[in-house]
């Protein structure tokens, strides 16, 4: 990304702040960020932590702005565009939404009509550089404005584009929720290592040190899963009595509904931004 873009982000959230890092990281100057934050406390933070222009009102961060971050909830995201809609539509910048569940022709609608936009789906792994991201553009986005995107993305982690938009709510299911299922599971592991009789520090050290460990073979081997899985399982051994559990419950079936349902959350929290 060219170092002479700039960059506006509009909430100064969690991942506003874990992007905001990643690209001054990556050597974009603080000079061309800005953020836009309602609460006075935040905005004194970035301000401290970043060196960034902060702002109380969303025009002000977004004017002259080459790509605008729409880093707000979904529920407050209409009024959001609707208070951007001049100045977009004088300047078209490109739009970089990472609100779960709103569509892009919602934004483009809001915003006035003919706007670049692409919509992601970060993870709060982002906040600590090694988030996984889903992206998917409208026509009206130029190559350049792609790679804009991609690179803002991939300062905090991941970035993988997506083809068809209507699999954008696959993608919050899979990277979007898949943190809380991660914890979920340690989570569970810690409270079934201490019914067995471990202390709460033994047993949380284990499994979040196994987790890491596991998740850190998945990328840097190259193996498939269930390659490394079956490396671990000896015939009639301990990994195969618990194998055998999680079967035996339906293990894979159980996870398969989980990101149906995510999905499906997805969508209706679209459907009712239609109203």
């Amino acid at each position: 990304m060219s170092t002479s873009n700039t960059i506006a982000f509009i909430g100064g959230g969690n991942m506003a702040r874990s992007l905001i890092g990643g690209l001054l990281r990556d050597g974009a100057p603080a000079a061309t960020l800005s953020v836009a934050e309602p609460n006075e406390e935040l905005r004194a933070a970035l301000a401290r932590d970043f060196s960034v222009s902060t702002h109380a009102d969303n025009a002000d961060a977004a004017h002259g702005a080459d790509v605008l971050v729409l880093a707000v909830k979904p529920q407050v995201m209409k009024s959001v565009c609707a208070g951007l809609r001049d100045d977009a539509q004088a300047r078209k910048p490109l739009i970089l939404s990472i609100a779960a569940g709103i569509r892009i022709d919602q934004l483009d609608a809001w915003l006035g009509g003919g706007m670049p936009i692409v919509r992601c789906m970060p993870n709060t792994p982002a906040l600590i550089g090694a988030g996984a991201a889903g992206l998917c553009a409208n026509s009206a986005c130029s190559p350049a404005q792609r790679e804009s995107a991609h690179a803002i993305l991939s300062a905090a982690g991941l970035a993988v584009w997506i083809d068809a938009e209507a699999q954008m709510d696959t993608v919050t299911a899979i990277s979007g929720s898949g943190p809380a299922y991660f914890f979920l599971l340690t989570e569970a592991l810690i409270d079934a290592g201490v019914a067995q009789g471990l202390t709460p520090d033994a047993a949380r050290e284990l499994a979040t040190q196994t987790c890491l460990g596991a998740g850190r073979m998945l990328r840097e081997d190259g193996a498939a899963p269930a390659q490394l899985r079956q490396r671990v399982t000896s015939p009639n051994g301990t990994t195969q009595a618990a194998l055998e559990s999680f079967a035996a419950d339906d293990f894979a079936r159980i996870v398969a509904r989980a990101v149906a349902a995510a999905t499906r959350r997805g969508g209706a929290l679209s459907a009712q931004l239609d109203t």
